[in-house]
């Protein structure tokens, strides 16, 4: 099962009179992780290291930091959570105290993991796109069954005819739900499968 965020999480902790402040959120992309930095990066900081992961594409920094003591220990807490879809910005402010490479692994993936562990989380479905027009006599049924497949409606424009509409569904469930659309329309129905 892999897990992501509902929204933003934050934890914060002090090693050795420095200041630790880990800030999570879900993210669909690479653009949304590098917004999601600059909307929390604290400039007047020592340090904003940070990890996303987003399927199979992944990046990291150590802003300055030792080379793999913090960026990498991120990334670590997101994948040994089960986490996809998610971004981390761990934000230091310097307390005077060096802390060595073991300590600066432990305090960014330290905070990192205590982050993901205390924020609430909800499972992540892989989804794929299904595109169809709905005439008018099959919508409310429709309708009635986009929470029971755990899908949702991405878009959805009407003609005279009936409704286009866009499902993101299960990948897992996207045939059954496929052929239950055909049946209600007695085969009439063309739908495209967006993959």
């Amino acid at each position: 099962m892999t897990w992501t965020l509902p929204g933003r999480a934050t934890y914060e902790s002090v090693i050795k009179n420095s200041v630790f402040r880990a800030s999570a959120a879900p993210v669909e992309d690479e653009a949304a992780a590098m917004a999601f930095f600059r909307d929390v990066a604290v400039l007047e900081a020592t340090h904003n290291c940070w990890a996303f992961k987003t399927g199979q594409r992944f990046r990291c920094s150590d802003d300055g930091e030792p080379g793999g003591t913090a960026g990498r220990p991120i990334l670590s807490a997101i994948e040994g959570q089960d986490f996809d879809n998610v971004m981390i910005v761990v934000t230091r402010w310097y307390g005077g105290v060096q802390l060595g490479a073991g300590g600066l692994v432990r305090a960014y993936g330290g905070a990192a993991s205590a982050c993901l562990r205390e924020a609430e989380r909800i499972e992540r479905i892989e989804t794929v796109p299904l595109r169809f027009h709905c005439p008018f006599s099959s919508y409310a049924m429709v309708e009635s069954k986009i929470e029971s497949w755990r899908a949702s409606r991405t878009e959805c424009a009407f003609d005279a005819e009936g409704a286009w509409m866009t499902l993101a569904v299960p990948v897992e469930e996207a045939d059954a739900i496929m052929d239950w659309l055909r049946d209600l329309t007695r085969g009439q129905m063309d739908i495209a499968r967006l993959d």
